[in-house]
């Protein structure tokens, strides 16, 4: 890839991409350089939280209530899963059941599991499923 920077001649400002495909990859970096999201205010009784999107294993909705599981934590959030869904499309989560969004970066191994369902153990050796409609779009994603 090649990437060229030149002075703007009548003084605005733009970005050009000439690529043959626009790839996942490329998105991503797109929205990241759009001020895509990176932090999220999550809750924790009286306490607000910053947190970075990276430190996020899932998001899962109980109740109507959206939790943010982190390695060792566990915060609200006020936002809801299908809202989430849409702001971390060009992350590394994904929906993998109607009430659960997982952070792909924090899996640490895959296995098939009845009924075309798949069980993911997490790096903090927690066990989530995922369910058989989004195995497919897991696969694609992890290029499996």
């Amino acid at each position: 890839m090649k990437i060229t920077i030149l002075p703007a001649d009548d003084g605005e400002e733009e970005i050009i991409i000439k690529c043959n495909a626009l790839t996942r990859e490329m998105l991503k970096a797109l929205e990241q350089f759009r001020g895509g999201i990176n932090q999220l205010a999550l809750y924790k009784g009286n306490e607000i939280r910053l947190m970075d999107v990276s430190e996020i294993y899932y998001f899962e909705s109980v109740d109507n209530v959206v939790f943010a599981y982190c390695k060792d934590e566990v915060y609200e959030t006020k936002s809801r899963l299908y809202e989430l869904e849409e702001k971390l499309s060009m992350t590394s989560f994904m929906r993998s059941s109607k009430s659960m969004i997982i952070n792909l970066n924090k899996i640490e191994s895959l296995s098939p599991i009845i009924n075309g369902r798949f069980q993911a153990l997490l790096k903090n050796k927690e066990k989530v499923m995922i369910s058989r409609q989004y195995v497919g779009k897991l696969k694609e994603k992890l290029g499996l």
